[in-house]
């Protein structure tokens, strides 16, 4: 550990190791890092801050062999914060109600669409692939905010680790094709590029679009909370259909 860390920050984090602030001074340091960086690049899609801050910390964590528990030890009380952070989406959503209530059902069968999609070609592809029945239901509710995802998987006899893994991972992956994407597809509507950022990536997608456009980001709210209810309700059933 000498060798690669400079002693005066060796000997801080040492120090750190010993409380539970290791987790939480590090994640806000990654995190006001990546905003500096995402704000020097213009905000792109490649540098979400939250996707520069989770590949800062992985790399913090490897480099001084740190184990996630002694990480976590101190994360825990900005993991608390995910869920507070996910109601407060209410408030745009709120800003743009009418424009919401205008265009419910659409909303409703997209999002129904975007659901079933997201959660049966995952489940397909893995199973058709040879993961076991675990890996397959753990995969499901990939498309939906953590705590929604983890507890639908236990539930369903999958591991609510690796789903949390799995949900992290589509929501960085959506971040950085999203915009790509919308160009490809000529997609120009704020709303349908929330809508379907929330849907397929989550509050991560989200975040991101927020920072763009804020009926984007309301709408992305939107879809985080229906997609949570939707897939919570559809799982279960698509599991017992298809025998896994």
């Amino acid at each position: 550990m000498h060798s690669l860390l400079p002693l005066p920050f060796f000997h801080v984090w040492v120090y750190l190791q010993t409380q539970p602030l290791l987790g939480l001074a590090v994640t806000l340091c990654a995190w006001e890092l990546a905003c500096f960086l995402d704000g020097r690049a213009g905000h792109k899609a490649l540098t979400n801050p939250t996707v520069l801050a989770v590949l800062m910390l992985v790399a913090a964590l490897l480099v001084t062999g740190t184990s996630y528990q002694t990480y976590f030890t101190g994360a825990v009380y900005i993991h608390f914060l995910l869920g507070p952070a996910t109601v407060a989406l209410a408030v745009p959503m709120y800003a743009n109600w009418p424009a919401i209530r205008r265009n419910f059902v659409p909303i409703l069968v997209s999002l129904g669409a975007g659901s079933l999609v997201a959660a049966l070609s995952a489940m397909l592809i893995a199973h058709l692939l040879g993961a076991p029945r675990d890996i397959v239901v753990s995969l499901g509710p990939k498309s939906v905010t953590t705590p929604i995802a983890m507890g639908v998987a236990q539930e369903l006899g999958g591991i609510p680790a690796l789903t949390a893994v799995f949900v992290i991972i589509t929501g960085m992956v959506g971040t950085l094709i999203c915009g790509p994407l919308y160009k490809m597809a000529q997609v120009k509507d704020w709303q349908a590029q929330g809508l379907a950022a929330g849907t397929a990536a989550h509050g991560i997608a989200t975040s991101h679009m927020i920072r763009l456009n804020e009926t984007a980001g309301a709408f992305g709210g939107l879809a985080i909370g229906l997609n949570g209810v939707v897939t919570a309700l559809i799982l279960p059933v698509l599991v017992a259909i298809l025998g896994f």
